[in-house]
């Protein structure tokens, strides 16, 4: 991909994730970046203040910097804000956060030369990945502190991952035959002066969201199939008198998913209503969360094709000193896609447990020597321990702000905490949807010799690669771990 095309989609940053070696300026960009250096330059050389340029930061705003600590200026910021704590952050995180910082500056409002932007792309085509620690941004101002530790190596500082471990970044560096960089006027200021933290998170966390999504689709068909439950509400006729988009698209991949089962067509007469709602209102449940994707989704794309550091360098003569760095627009539907992510694994665990409680047809436990055998009882204690978990990880980091700055930075956004939080739900969702294919998967053995759909017989078929039906207890936690390193592989056709 070519840094200085109008916009990026998350798919063209996935892309360069996968090969750093697509990433390069277009002359376009780079004679953006080149004016908005010159402009930087005629401000230092003028004698009018420009904040961050000729001046302190934050309540520092009104202490004047000569010309000749300008450089001393913005090396002094970058390590005085390299402050973050915890551990670091996966190394695709890391790479995202590289990857739109480079789009951000290279639309030449930022004052940052072409140089240190080079250096970026540099050390992301070499691999050289900063170790940046998860925690210490308030989301506004910029994700300050990542940032800070982001760009610590063009200084020949900091931390960086090496193979799978962490390692100075002068180690590396030496080894690569790299030298650090001097910052120049603004630009300092300019590589932390962003939301890059937060929009990675948004990124990698949509990435995965939207596989998920598609993954629970398909989980829940197998849970109906082994439920023997109803197709019926899923007919296209229901969807459109309440046409939500997100229900009306899970409803029609229900169909997909369940037509011609031979399974269902066994007891299409039975005496059963209706089902309970975990089963019945899987097109409106998942249809909400889609929707919140889809509402997270636009938002990202676009912040990915924004400039977020401050202040916007529009000319020499014309500098605006803005909140473009401050993160609500993104902690907002955040915290929206954390809840939408959290009711998935809310609405599986009660299908799980409607599989256990041995029903039409179904042994309790799902195992037909009970009593000896505990069967399936304890992995929805696991379902519900992660169920719980995630319910308690939904609670808003946006609705809360503490001032910042000696107060010159009064509302932040946490939009950090906010992303962290929507991605530990994810992570916890996968485990809960293994649970429910485990137990979808042993469902079906009830039912033979009747057939589900191929969707679902490939489902089942790829959980008994790995994962044998229980017949007496045994070790099962390993079989939970098997069907979560399917799903992180992605190993199920979903669609």
């Amino acid at each position: 991909m070519i840094y200085g095309v109008d916009t990026f989609t998350i798919a063209d940053v996935m892309t360069i994730l996968g090969d750093s070696g697509k990433a390069k300026l277009n002359k376009e960009a780079k004679q953006k970046i080149l004016k908005s250096q010159h402009n930087v330059q005629q401000i230092v050389a003028s004698d009018r203040t420009v904040y961050g340029i000729n001046t302190g930061f934050g309540p520092l705003c009104d202490v004047k910097i000569s010309e000749e600590e300008t450089a001393q200026l913005q090396h002094n910021l970058i390590i005085s804000h390299a402050v973050g704590v915890g551990k670091p952050i996966s190394k695709d995180l890391s790479k995202v956060m590289i990857i739109t910082k480079i789009h951000a500056l290279s639309k030449g409002f930022s004052g940052v030369s072409l140089e240190v932007i080079e250096r970026l792309i540099l050390l992301l085509k070499k691999d050289i990945i900063p170790a940046v620690p998860e925690q210490g941004s308030v989301g506004a101002s910029g994700d300050l502190a990542p940032l800070a530790h982001l760009v610590l190596p063009v200084l020949g500082l900091g931390k960086v991952w090496d193979n799978d471990e962490v390692k100075n970044a002068a180690e590396i560096l030496a080894k690569h035959e790299i030298e650090p960089l001097q910052l120049g006027p603004k630009e300092g200021l300019g590589l932390i002066n962003g939301t890059q933290f937060i929009l990675a998170h948004a990124i990698l966390g949509l990435d995965h969201f939207g596989y998920i999504l598609d993954l629970a689709d398909l989980t829940a068909a197998m849970s109906l199939e082994a439920y023997r439950g109803s197709a019926s509400p899923f007919k296209k006729e229901l969807h459109d008198i309440r046409p939500f988009d997100g229900s009306k698209h899970v409803a029609s991949r229900m169909r997909k998913f369940l037509k011609n089962s031979e399974n269902l067509a066994s007891h299409e007469y039975c005496d059963r209503v209706q089902d309970p709602y975990s089963m019945r209102c899987v097109p409106q449940v998942h249809g909400a969360s889609r929707n919140a994707f889809e509402h997270l989704k636009n938002l990202t794309e676009t912040e990915l094709n924004s400039v977020t550091d401050n202040p916007i360098i529009l000319s020499a003569e014309e500098s605006i000193s803005g909140g473009n760095f401050h993160g609500q627009l993104l902690a907002l539907p955040l915290d929206y896609a954390t809840l939408a992510a959290a009711e998935l694994g809310n609405i599986s665990d009660r299908r799980s447990y409607l599989l256990l409680e041995g029903k039409y047809g179904l042994p309790r436990l799902l195992t037909e020597s009970s009593g000896l055998n505990s069967g399936y009882m304890i992995p929805q204690y696991t379902s519900a321990a992660l169920v719980t978990e995630n319910k308690t990880l939904c609670f808003p980091a946006s609705a809360d702000s503490i001032p910042t700055s000696l107060g010159q930075e009064d509302h932040v956004s946490m939009g950090s905490i906010s992303g962290r939080k929507f991605n530990q739900v994810l992570g916890n969702l996968e485990n809960i949807l293994a649970v429910e294919l485990m137990f979808g998967a042993q469902g079906l053995e009830f039912r033979r010799p009747a057939k589900c759909t191929k969707y679902v017989e490939s489902a089942y078929s790829l959980i008994r690669s790995k994962v044998p039906k229980l017949e007496n207890d045994r070790l099962i936690g390993e079989d939970i771990l098997a069907i979560c390193d399917m799903i992180r592989a992605r190993k199920f056709e979903v669609n």
